[in-house]
């Protein structure tokens, strides 16, 4: 019965007008890219978010700066990214001939606009090519649905050649209608939850980052204080 109904479903797709073969091979295009953003962003989103947690977690057990960053998990961490270049500039207003008023001023502006650079570089490291996903999710249904409208219009158009509303007449294209918007419901579901998934997922990232950085700051300044006296 399976293999009969998958035969029936073959012949459907094969016998499908030329508009209607080119809706389905995109949609499959669609499909095959959207699933592959899926996998790959489900190890890279969610490695990131259980590095910038328990990278945040041990910088903040750390004694001072630099084992804070020992601590961070190598420069395969989302944290590590953002905070290498706010240690140079951190190393450098550190070693600066200034009194420590004026370096905890530049630590703050300095390292508060290198540390949003950075979380800034970060997500959009992290959200690459999930636009699709949102593309995919609100196009899909609307190309399954000129596959849709395509079908019907061979139908009626079948039934005025043979002028005949018979079930067997009009079935074909009825038939190429419902598989065209079934594909691409099949496309823009998995698309929806991914994105939404992947929004969840890389808000608690950006809310990490962001903790990590005020902590960061909050380091320095001391370590600038502790310095000048």
């Amino acid at each position: 019965m399976n293999i009969l109904a998958e035969t029936n479903m073959l012949q459907l797709i094969l016998g499908a007008t030329l508009a209607v073969k080119a809706v389905m091979l995109l949609l499959a295009l669609m499909s095959i890219w959207s699933w592959t953003i899926i996998f790959y962003k489900s190890f890279s989103i969610l490695s990131a978010r259980r590095k910038v947690l328990a990278g945040y977690q041990a910088f903040m057990a750390a004694d001072d700066l630099s084992s804070g960053m020992k601590s961070l998990g190598g420069k395969h961490s989302p944290l590590s990214t953002v905070s290498s270049l706010a240690v140079k500039e951190f190393r450098k207003l550190e070693k600066a001939e200034l009194d420590r008023d004026r370096k905890r001023m530049l630590v703050k502006d300095t390292l508060r606009r290198v540390l949003r650079q950075g979380i800034s570089a970060e997500m959009r490291r992290l959200t690459r090519n999930l636009p699709f996903l949102a593309t995919c999710a609100n196009a899909a249904p609307f190309i399954g649905l000129f596959g849709t409208v395509w079908g019907i219009m061979h139908s009626f158009h079948s039934i005025g050649l043979q002028q005949s509303a018979a079930l067997a007449t009009v079935a074909p294209g009825i038939s190429e209608a419902l598989i065209a918007t079934a594909i691409g419901l099949g496309v823009a579901i998995p698309a929806t939850i991914g994105y939404n998934f992947f929004l969840g997922k890389l808000s608690e990232v950006e809310t990490g980052m962001i903790d990590f950085a005020g902590a960061f700051l909050n380091r320095a300044e001391r370590e600038i204080a502790w310095a000048g006296k």
